[in-house]
């Protein structure tokens, strides 16, 4: 198969244009896009017969399918990724959404786990699909780190930051361990934690333990290794990930199997896994991002789409992102604009608290 700037380039202008024309059809019904429909929307005047030969050559092309034995056809997953890619025309906000985007970011912005909650409410009701708000995890940097034995097989890390927050963690120590050999972990650990947040003190972690080996016993190293991995635990504090609006998407599910998809995805979604990998997908470009169907594992399932746009901090470091789940026939020149200014907008309130 060709990429899609190849089968762009290769398409003559009427071949684009019943394609393009179909994808939007499609797009804005959900149902199979007959040759009459589209003869009667092209620009200069065109035969059913004539379009129905482009059609059959699109689909031999992969980018079209016939789902049932009607004429009608409906874009693949491959055709919508090209349309998405090279076709699609975005439009701009109505001041009306602007203006209800604004509303619902600046009325909270001291409370910013209200305002994202806010913010998800906002992003499903204007799109009628549901929403993804993945909320920053407690980035402070961090001023003290303490281990506490409690017995011979629990000990608490407690972790002070610079901001006056305090997390506390029960966790298994290693065999063995002996008071001093927690002192020494703790004065390791204050040694080259102060002034850096926990994301930053994990980068440095392996490299400095290697460096100060010698200086620090078997013992103290798993003691920081352990101590430090309880904050890498599925569900850490302060990294929520908000769901709203399943009805919308469920809404849109006919068949009894692809309700059960839906439904296995929102569970997987509230049991937070692959949460690491949702905001990493969104580290690999700019902006917005659109994923199709099986492109991302975590919606791959439900045969869903995601519409995806990072915020960043003061530091201009991603922490969170916004997005918008539907079917594969979501309005994207609607959405993608609404996704991209929710997330400049709880950035630039991220940026304001900080």
């Amino acid at each position: 198969m060709n990429d899609g700037s190849s089968l762009l380039a290769e398409m003559n202008e009427r071949s684009r244009e019943v394609f393009r024309r179909l994808v939007e059809a499609y797009l804005d019904t959900g149902a199979p896009v007959g040759s009459r429909t589209l003869a009667r929307s092209m620009t200069e005047k065109v035969s059913p017969a004539t379009i129905r030969n482009v059609m059959q050559d699109l689909e031999y092309l992969g980018l079209l399918d016939s789902p049932h034995i009607s004429a009608g056809r409906v874009p693949t997953h491959v055709g919508l990724r090209l349309f998405v890619d090279g076709l699609l025309e975005v439009g701009d906000i109505s001041a009306e959404e602007r203006m209800q985007i604004e509303n619902t970011i600046g009325n909270d912005k001291r409370d910013m786990s209200t305002m994202l909650d806010r913010a998800g409410s906002m992003l499903s009701g204007l799109t009628q699909g549901a929403s993804l708000v993945l909320a920053p995890k407690h980035e402070a940097p961090i001023k003290h780190v303490e281990f506490v034995a409690l017995g011979p097989d629990r000990a608490l890390v407690v972790l002070v930051t610079a901001d006056g927050h305090v997390e506390n963690r029960i966790f298994t120590p290693p065999i063995g361990q002996t008071p001093s050999a927690m002192r020494e972990a703790a004065n390791f650990l204050n040694a080259v934690a102060e002034g850096k947040t926990l994301s930053e003190l994990r980068a440095v972690m392996e490299r400095d333990i290697a460096d100060r080996r010698r200086e620090l016993d078997i013992l103290a190293q798993q003691m920081v290794e352990n101590g430090l991995a309880v904050w890498e635990n599925e569900g850490v504090l302060h990294e929520r990930l908000i769901v709203r609006g399943r009805a919308n998407l469920l809404e849109e599910m006919e068949a009894a199997e692809d309700l059960a998809r839906v439904r296995e995805l929102f569970d997987d979604l509230e049991r937070k896994r692959d949460i690491a990998q949702f905001l990493e997908l969104t580290e690999e470009g700019d902006g917005v991002r659109i994923f199709i169907g099986a492109e991302n594992k975590l919606f791959s399932l439900s045969g869903s789409s995601l519409v995806v746009s990072p915020y960043m901090n003061a530091d201009r470091k991603i922490v969170g992102a916004v997005g918008v789940i539907g079917p594969t026939r979501l309005n994207y020149g609607r959405i993608v604009p609404i996704v991209d200014y929710t997330a400049q907008l709880v950035g630039r309130a991220l940026s304001d608290q900080s």
